[in-house]
C-alpha cells in the first residue's frame, strides 16, 4: 500500500462516522482510529407551563362541597381507551342517575384490540361521568363518581 492511499483512508476516516477501522492484507497491518471528541451539549432553557383559567362556575348549581367529598369513584383498573357503551349504536351501560350494583359492567377498556368490560367495584347512584368516549384513561383514573 503507498503512502498516498493511506493519507487517503485517513482522510476518508477523519470525514466519515466512522471511528475505528481495521486494514489487514499478507504484506501489513493497518489500524487507524479516531480521537473521541468533546461533545458540546447546547445550555437547557427552562420553561413554565402557565394553567389555563380556570373556568367560571354558576354557584347556583354546584353541589355542596362537603357532598362531593363524600362521593366515592369507579376508577381504570387499566391504561385504555374508554367507552361508555358496548357498540356505537348502542345505550350506555350507565348513565347519570342510574343506580349501580358491584359487579356490574359500567363501561369498556380497549387495550391493544382487546375489549375488556369494566365492573363497578361499588354500589350507588352514578352522579358524574368523568371521561368522554375515546379518552385515553391511565390506571387508577377515576372514570365516575357515585354516592
Amino acid at each position: 500500500m503507498q503512502i498516498d492511499q493511506i493519507k487517503e483512508l485517513i482522510q476518508l476516516l477523519d470525514q466519515s462516522s466512522v471511528h475505528e477501522m481495521e486494514l489487514e492484507t499478507s504484506d501489513f497491518k493497518l489500524s487507524l482510529k479516531k480521537e473521541a471528541q468533546p461533545t458540546v451539549s447546547a445550555p437547557i432553557m427552562q420553561t413554565q407551563a402557565f394553567a389555563p383559567p380556570a373556568p367560571q362556575v354558576n354557584e347556583q348549581t354546584e353541589e355542596p362541597t362537603h357532598e362531593k367529598a363524600s362521593y366515592r369513584t369507579i376508577t381504570s383498573p387499566m391504561v385504555g381507551t374508554f367507552y361508555s357503551r358496548p357498540a356505537p349504536d348502542k345505550e350506555a351501560f350507565v348513565n347519570v342517575g342510574d343506580r349501580v350494583e358491584s359487579g356490574q359492567i359500567v363501561c369498556i377498556l380497549e387495550a391493544m384490540k382487546l375489549f375488556n368490560d369494566v365492573e363497578a367495584e361499588i354500589s350507588g347512584e352514578i352522579v358524574e361521568v368523568l371521561v368522554a368516549d375515546g379518552d385515553l384513561v391511565e390506571f387508577g383514573q377515576p372514570l365516575f363518581s357515585v354516592k
